[in-house]
């Protein structure tokens, strides 16, 4: 990955494999223009694609298929310190026939992804699958 700090305390991140790009900005209420994610919006945003990929490997390699779904992530902010405080992550499944098991299976492996794994323990996690 490659970061530019453009200006106007916005940022662009290309990744050099693929040639993506993503842009941040500052939220308005922190001096920005919240023209595009802030960097904590990714940081929950990633919390939430990270569960449903692992989601997905789970569910390849135990040979069944993962529903499609739609995911509501909110972010809460501390100010003193600024940080992020909680993400709350509630994703709705379509309807699906999968087992109490594979649903079991399914939580358990998204409430333990890297990301969830690699935030601060001080940031609270709410995470809900409605299946």
């Amino acid at each position: 990955m490659e970061n530019n700090y453009v200006g106007k305390l916005r940022t662009s991140s290309t990744h050099l494999p693929s040639g993506e790009t993503i842009i941040t900005d500052a939220p308005t209420d922190n001096n920005g223009k919240g023209e595009a994610f802030a960097p904590t919006d990714l940081v929950s945003s990633a919390l939430c694609s990270c569960m449903t990929t692992v989601m997905g490997i789970c569910a390849e390699k135990g040979n069944f298929e993962l529903p499609n779904s739609t995911a509501k992530i909110t972010k809460t902010m501390s100010s003193e310190p600024r940080k992020i405080k909680e993400i709350k992550v509630e994703i709705n499944f379509e309807e699906n026939s999968l087992t109490d098991t594979q649903k079991n299976k399914l939580i358990s492996v998204g409430e333990n992804c890297p990301v969830a794994k690699s935030l601060n323990p001080d940031i609270n996690q709410i995470l809900v699958f409605n299946f």
